[in-house]
Order: structure tokens, then sequence, then C-alpha cells
């Protein structure tokens, strides 16, 4: 048997902010883990995580969107091409193509923490 490199992929809890550092109704960009992520706060403490990553237009700029709703779904919409993305699942509205991804968010002693994948190298036969 000959051994050769895997890599598995692991879950882990990451703290980006403090729950009273993010404003209701304003994005946040942050670096989690190496995946750029944009945190949004909406009234009563709801707090998403989604790709800051614009895919239309291949820019960083999510977190800078127009954040609204459709229906009872929050949303956030491009800054650039006012595309529109559901808040909890990423999923892009309205149009085919690709959505934001998401990310599970908790909290824990007034810290928002936010759930990603992270590679973990080991070995495998």
């Amino acid at each position: 048997m000959t051994d050769t490199a895997t890599t598995a992929i692991t879950a882990m809890w990451m703290d980006v902010c403090g729950l009273d550092d993010l404003e209701p109704f304003w994005g946040e960009a942050a670096l989690v883990s190496g995946h750029q992520v944009a945190i949004v706060r909406l009234p009563g403490d709801r707090v998403f995580a989604v790709g800051n990553l614009d895919p239309v237009a291949g820019a960083y700029v999510m977190s800078r969107g127009i954040v609204g709703s459709r229906g009872d779904r929050p949303t956030i919409a491009s800054p650039l091409h006012k595309e529109v993305y559901d808040l909890e699942s990423g999923e892009r509205l309205g149009a085919d193509g690709p959505g934001l991804g998401s990310y599970p968010v908790r909290f824990v002693d007034g810290r928002v923490e936010v759930l990603v994948a992270r590679p973990h190298e080991g070995t495998g036969e």
C-alpha cells in the first residue's frame, strides 16, 4: 500500500466580532479562516453570514449591499448590479445563477461566531 496525502474538511466556529459592533441593516466584511464573509444584522438580533463575493461582478462587495426583504425573507442586493440574494440561504432570487453561500451564525457571551470549513491535511492509504 502507498501513503497518499488527503485533505479532509473540518468545520470550526470562529469568533468574528461583538454583536454590539454590528449596526442593524448594515453589512460588515470579515475575513474568517481565509473566507471573505459579509455579516448582516437585522432587528431582533438576527445575524446572517453570506459570502462577500458578488458572483456576477466577481468583486468582494456584498457587505456593502442593499439590505431588504422579499415577503418575509431577508435579502441583500448587490451594490453593483442589484441582483438579490436570500440572506438565510445565500440563494440568488429572481434569476438563475450562482448564489453567495451562507454560513451558520451563533452568539457566545455577546460575541458573533461563524461556522466555516477548514481543510485539514492528513494522510490516508
